[in-house]
């Protein structure tokens, strides 16, 4: 039992160890470790880390609690030593990321937003400004499906939590179109060095699109500055991978919508396997369900789409991709696609029907049947 609240005056176990070898076909999906646990609450963040034994033949693994997910990193090839002090630095900046990227909770991006609604200048950091201009740029890539501007318009819908689901009637229509008036946009937002600001007051920042992505893109680019090249990022099933595990690929799972998996894909190298979907956080009321995906024209949560998984180079393209591809739909997700230059794409509707590019057909492993259409992006 994970106890993340001891009594006071008494400390929790926090260090327990696995092994784990080539007997093993690992997916890279989030399980619990098997030996002793620990918590250690740091920040607001469950940090729980595995190490295996010092033979650099063994994975070595370690497990955090940050953006409202599970992040689990594994090593191979590194010693003990050297795996530790890569987890106690990735710890460390996780730790920044979830305190200043956090949308709703006190931090530099709630300061940045405040700033952006009263007319005046915020300093931001060199990844935040990073964000920013990488936001714009795929929102102009997707035809505006993917908005990082639209924080106000989450809010409005009560998705600025972590407790799922959220039960009560959705905004009026009225609410959601004093909102869409103002056309927030993130080509709202001027930067000037790490000096953002925005002529517009509804303008609101919210990475949950790319947050993950990015962090995951920093973290494997740290490991490899360490001297670590064969790893695997993995953030709540969202993630990127770099080398082999040993003699073999990494081999990663692709989760069904609702919960399981539909198949297991092998890593070739580098690459970053990335899932949105709308099964996991929503509104309820006694009439309707309301995913937490909203189109930024309609001011609505997008359906139609049940999850799409990408293959990309880079987390922060596979991230904002699948959520924008989300919001497209069944017609629109390919345009998507060609626009990002995607060719790994498959695509789950509300009815289960997998529709997939023809290479993401070769790459996907079906676990058992589902029904198929390829779908020819050019």
């Amino acid at each position: 039992m994970i106890r993340p609240n001891a009594p006071a005056g008494k400390t929790p176990d926090i260090f327990r160890s696995s092994r784990s070898g080539h007997a093993r076909d690992h997916l890279a999906y989030f399980v619990f470790l098997k030996r002793t646990r620990i918590s250690l609450l740091l920040l607001g963040a469950i940090f729980l880390l595995g190490l295996s034994a010092c033979q650099r033949d063994q994975e070595q693994s370690a497990q955090l609690f940050v953006f409202g997910t599970i992040v689990e990193l594994k090593l191979w090839g590194a010693s003990q030593e050297d795996a530790g002090n890569a987890f106690a630095e990735i710890q460390q900046m996780f730790q920044g990321m979830h305190r200043d990227w956090h949308a709703w909770e006190p931090g530099r991006l709630t300061e940045i937003n405040r700033a952006f609604t009263e007319g005046r200048t915020a300093t931001a950091d060199a990844d935040i400004v990073e964000m920013v201009r990488q936001s714009q740029l795929l929102e102009s890539q997707t035809g505006g499906r993917f908005n990082a501007a639209i924080g106000g318009l989450i809010r409005l819908w009560g998705f600025h939590t972590s407790d799922y689901p959220i039960e009560g009637p959705p905004p009026t229509r009225a609410q959601i179109s004093e909102i869409l008036a103002l056309n927030p946009t993130s080509h709202d937002i001027r930067i000037d060095g790490l000096e953002m600001s925005s002529g517009n007051p509804a303008v609101q920042l919210d990475f949950g699109g790319i947050a993950k992505g990015y962090a995951v893109d920093l973290t494997i680019a740290r490991l490899r500055e360490l001297g670590i090249d064969n790893a695997i990022v993995n953030a709540g099933g969202d993630l990127r991978a770099i080398g082999t595990h040993g003699d073999r690929p990494w081999r990663v799972a692709v989760r069904q919508p609702g919960g399981g998996n539909i198949g297991s894909i092998q890593v070739r190298g580098d690459e970053s396997i990335f899932t949105s979907g709308n099964y996991e956080r929503f509104r309820q009321d006694q009439l309707e369900r309301y995913p937490h995906i909203l189109d930024p024209v309609t001011g609505w949560p997008a359906k139609d789409i049940a999850s799409v998984t990408i293959i990309a180079a880079d987390g922060i393209t596979a991230d904002a991709a699948a959520t924008a591809m989300v919001v497209a739909g069944l017609d629109g997700w390919p345009e998507v696609a060609r626009a990002l230059k995607l060719e790994q794409v498959a695509v789950v509707d509300e009815s289960g029907t997998v529709f997939l590019t023809p290479a993401m057909e070769q790459r996907i492993e079906f676990s058992e049947d589902v029904d198929t259409v390829i779908v020819k992006l050019q």
